[in-house]
């Protein structure tokens, strides 16, 4: 697509312009490789880079198949990646958009699994990545802010995010359930009263709206027929079901790799509410029902994950390392190990591309649907809720070194220990906000700076 009229431009924006496939490779690897700080750093950075750098997708429709993807198992900012990725470039956009997400983090994960098997020793990570989460924190407020400000159109949108957020902070209700309320409450509510639920727009606003236009232009849609579902299905659960089928034949069905796949592909299709609502029962199984590994090694996983790229459910590539590698069945535990890394990786992301590519043509079809705009808007004003509260859990435990949860019945918000606080990390993060909204450092800026800075006074400490 050529690029747009700058008359239909706000006039703080760049002028709108599809990518070629291979720009938009160079940026996804860009966005693997810095996706750290959990879902509520992934969307912010797809957020910043996407709609306010690149242009490449409205706020609008980001927001849409944000909306979407908050509903799905699985790892949602890695599916809106995929999402995205099918928009612009079609069913190869949305596998090199997914899975560029995933590959760096996968290849940290992997490395540092056989470091941790080889020495039980990775101290030397936290003081790595320590400055990193500090700016990470900085990218997040800045996304909510600018999402709540453009999202949120009239009090009851405000009231629905306060909603949203309350219900995820304080009663720990899970987001999926959140977003369908919300769905349900705009779908009924548009009915009686529409107009306290259509998106009304002006100023620069209606620029905007216009560019959002001209970039859906270019934009690949396929129709969702029966036909279109019945081959995304049969391919992608062919492919999910084949290494499972080929690792039981060559070491046999009672090996670990069958045993391994088969728990991790039942943690794909439930994993509602992100990775926390699932990793209890995760350890659980491994530690207790498996014997795959340690209580305190779990946790050790969980520190890995959280501080390398990529999606936090990467923790159980860690687990499926140690589980192989401890039980490989004929080949070197090395080898063991990195079977059961990429197989557990395997069945637990290759759903993820069947929710997309099954669903997205559907959703993308609602679109149009005047009767589901009141949903749609409700369901991203409680999205907004839903990431304030995943900003604010990553906040606390970034400047926090203890954060506990207050017991007042079925209330129970995170809350932190006050004297537990990190000066350095306090001072990184204000630091970071800084060079981002002031000095205009810019992203990839800002996180050299700290992570440099964090880095250098870890190790003097």
């Amino acid at each position: 697509m050529n690029a747009a009229d700058e008359r239909g431009t706000a006039p703080h924006r760049k002028t709108a312009q599809h990518p070629t496939l291979s720009e938009a490779t160079r940026v996804w690897a860009k966005i693997g490789l810095l996706s750290f700080g959990g879902p509520a750093g992934q969307i912010a950075l797809m957020h910043k880079v996407l709609v306010e750098e690149k242009r490449w997708i409205g706020e609008a429709r980001f927001l849409h198949a944000l909306n979407y993807c908050m509903l799905l198992p699985g790892p949602e900012a890695q599916q809106l990646a995929t999402y995205v990725g099918w928009l612009l470039h079609g069913t190869r956009g949305g596998i090199i958009a997914g899975t560029l997400f995933v590959l760096p983090g996968f290849f940290v994960i992997l490395t540092l699994s056989t470091l941790y098997a080889s020495f039980q020793n990775t101290s030397w990570l936290g003081n790595l990545f320590f400055g990193l989460k500090a700016a990470v924190l900085a990218i997040v407020i800045e996304a909510v802010v600018r999402l709540g400000r453009r999202a949120l159109k009239g009090r009851l949108m405000v009231a629905l995010a306060a909603a949203a957020f309350i219900a995820i902070y304080a009663f720990h209700i899970p987001f999926p359930l959140i977003v369908l309320t919300a769905a349900v409450i705009g779908y009924v509510g548009s009915r009686i009263r529409p107009d306290l639920f259509l998106t009304r727009t002006t100023g620069n606003e209606d620029a905007e709206t216009a560019v959002d236009a001209l970039l859906n232009s270019g934009f690949r849609r396929a129709e969702p027929t029966l036909l279109r579902s019945v081959k995304v299905l049969a391919t992608c659960c062919g492919l999910w079901v084949a290494p499972i089928l080929i690792l039981g034949v060559l070491f046999g069905w009672s090996s670990v790799y069958p045993t391994v796949a088969v728990f991790f592909s039942k943690m794909a299709v439930v994993t509602f509410g992100g990775a926390y609502a699932v990793l209890a029962y995760v350890a659980q199984e491994a530690v207790e029902t498996y014997g795959w590994l340690k209580p305190s090694e779990m946790l050790d996983g969980l520190a890995l994950a959280e501080t390398t790229p990529g999606p936090l459910i990467l923790v159980l590539t860690y687990v499926g390392f140690l589980a192989a590698f401890r039980d490989p069945g004929g080949v070197s535990a090395l080898t063991g190990g990195i079977i059961g890394a990429t197989l557990t990786t395997w069945v637990t992301f290759v759903p993820c591309f069947l929710w997309i590519f099954l669903g997205a043509p559907y959703v993308e079809r609602l679109r149009s649907n005047v009767a589901l705009s009141g949903a749609l808007a409700a369901v991203t004003a409680a999205v907004v809720g839903v990431i304030l509260n995943l900003a604010l859990w990553f906040g606390l435990h970034v400047l926090f070194r203890d954060v506990t949860e207050l017991d007042f019945g079925p209330v129970a918000p995170a809350w932190p220990v006050w004297s537990s606080v990190d000066p350095l990390a306090l001072v990184l993060a204000l630091l970071a906000v800084l060079a981002l909204l002031r000095l205009n450092l810019g992203m990839v800026g800002t996180l050299a700076l700290c992570a440099a800075l964090g880095f250098a006074a870890q190790m003097l400490r």
